[in-house]
């Protein structure tokens, strides 16, 4: 049965943390060259899979005494505050964009999966996601939440990207997932020595 509350909560936490990742800003540049739809086929796909592995890691850390995983989310999740704190937010540059010629779906497709496979792999989320699974033992839900939010940023990033950067300053989403994190991280931490 689906938690809709621990769907919620990962759906939350993982978007305010891809939100300013640089596979926002890849799928902001795929979809500026590429027909959007295409794009996001590929993209949505690697997510996918990286939100599968993740959960199924994340499912393996459930066997061990609940303590340990508290603890070892925590430090985690910390580790995940600090280095979003440290990221330096880029401006975008003025490169010229040229449209390229090949625009056929399984192409398109192919490197908008191709590069979120290879750009996402280990990254910040897909580790979020696994500490997630580990600590709700919801695979489901947990898996459900992250997909939905890589999705969602994917989108937002291949067709609004420019705008919602123009609204919302990417250091303030930065800070933001940093402070979720550096909460969640406590609060796994306090749970290790209190349980």
């Amino acid at each position: 049965m689906i938690s809709f509350t621990v769907t919620a909560v990962v759906f939350g936490v993982v978007f305010l943390a891809e939100l300013p990742d640089k596979t926002a800003l890849a799928g902001l540049v795929l979809g500026t060259r590429y027909r959007a739809s295409y794009v996001f086929a590929g993209v949505a796909a690697a997510f996918a899979l990286h939100v599968v592995l993740a959960v199924a890691a994340g499912s393996v850390l459930t066997l061990l005494p609940q303590q340990v995983v508290h603890a070892l989310t925590g430090v985690l999740f910390l580790g995940g505050a600090a280095v979003l704190l440290r990221t330096k937010v880029e401006a975008d540059g003025d490169a010229e964009i040229r449209k390229p010629e090949n625009q056929s779906f399984w192409k398109v497709a192919g490197a908008g999966f191709m590069l979120i496979l290879v750009a996402e792999f280990g990254d910040l989320t897909q580790i979020m996601t696994a500490n997630l699974a580990a600590r709700y033992d919801d695979p489901v839900s947990v898996g459900l939440g992250a997909v939905l939010a890589l999705w969602a940023v994917a989108g937002l990033g291949i067709v609004g990207g420019k705008a919602l950067m123009k609204r919302v300053p990417l250091r303030l989403i930065t800070k933001i997932a940093a402070v979720l994190m550096l909460g969640l991280g406590v609060w796994s931490l306090w749970e290790a020595v209190a349980g």
